[in-house]
């Protein structure tokens, strides 16, 4: 059986406490080299398996949601109470939160279906990357 030393352990602990931070710290779902990015900024010794590991840790216990859009890595957000949707930037590739919901999507369903849940992620350009076009453009 292995043994690990209080400095060790308590590492791992400061790691997925930053790891944790970094989470509820973003306005948005990150991918998990941002997670490792802005957690490394409190611990520096974070290590990506670490963010791997504590992520399915997080996700397993309904702390973190893993938000998965086609073709696309999971990225992660902090278990919200409200229903919300996402917004992908197609030039930076980053992932937003969009409040609220347009409701009640039964209508759209084929006559006899029934709809049980629903996601939508709308696309374009975040503000960011849309003030980076227009610089260019002009």
């Amino acid at each position: 059986m292995a043994t690990h030393s209080a400095d060790t352990m308590q590492r791992k602990t400061r790691q997925r406490a930053a790891i944790w931070r970094a989470i509820q710290a973003a306005k948005r779902p990150l991918s998990p080299s941002e997670v490792l990015e802005q957690a490394r900024l409190a611990v520096r010794a974070t290590g990506i398996a670490t963010v791997y590991r504590t992520l399915k840790l997080l996700v397993a216990e309904g702390s973190v949601h893993a938000i998965s859009l086609p073709g696309e890595a999971p990225r992660y957000e902090a278990a919200k109470l409200k229903h919300h949707h996402h917004f992908q930037c197609t030039s930076c590739q980053r992932i937003y939160d969009v409040a609220g919901c347009p409701g009640n999507l039964r209508r759209l369903a084929p006559r006899g279906f029934t709809v049980v849940d629903h996601d939508l992620t709308l696309y374009g350009r975040c503000s960011d990357c849309g003030k980076r076009q227009l610089r260019i453009t002009r």
